[in-house]
């Protein structure tokens, strides 16, 4: 499998933060700030989906403020028109947000994966520390990061993301 993001985060083991590097204790420095001050987003919608439901499906102009707020200043206006408009005329502002619920609410493996994975990390998004993410998914065979692109690398830096792709799954084609 490859992907974008791995999340891979302390589990309270006594002594795992030793032998990480500033940029890896950086990394989670990061992590935490986001926490803190970013991801009330994704608690309302985890927690109280359908209170916010409501008012995506009531009004463009809610639909539009909660995508431009979500978005930021990540990506041009044009793409935050285009994205919101997409949400409204379907009508799915309620059931993406529905979906953090269901993550919540769904038990997850606590084993270790073992499929081959691949990482593409991007400069402006979330990175995982590597300890970590080898510890939850015991075959890592492809890591890459690069200094641009974000949490839509697909729309900001595609070129990169379909290298990383092709290096992964080009093996595989030939097999």
């Amino acid at each position: 499998m490859h992907v974008d993001q791995i999340f891979s985060f302390p589990d309270g083991t006594p002594g795992e933060f030793e032998g990480l590097t500033e940029e890896e204790m950086g990394l989670l420095g990061f992590l935490q700030s986001f926490n803190t001050e970013m991801s009330a987003y994704a608690e309302l919608q985890a927690t109280k989906p359908q209170n916010l439901a409501h008012a995506l499906a009531d009004s463009p102009a809610g639909q539009l403020a909660w995508i431009g707020q979500l978005l930021g200043t990540a990506v041009d206006p044009d793409t935050v028109l285009t994205i919101a408009t997409i949400y409204w005329l379907t009508n799915t502002g309620a059931s993406s947000a529905r979906l953090y619920w269901e993550d919540r609410h769904t038990e997850h493996p606590t084993e270790p994966t073992t499929a081959p994975t691949g990482l593409a990390s991007f400069a402006h998004d979330l990175s995982p520390v590597r300890k970590f993410a080898e510890r939850d998914h015991k075959n890592i065979v492809s890591w890459s990061r690069f200094d641009r692109g974000g949490h839509w690398a697909a729309h900001d830096a595609p070129d990169l993301l379909v290298t990383d792709l092709r290096t992964f799954f080009g093996p595989l084609r030939r097999s």
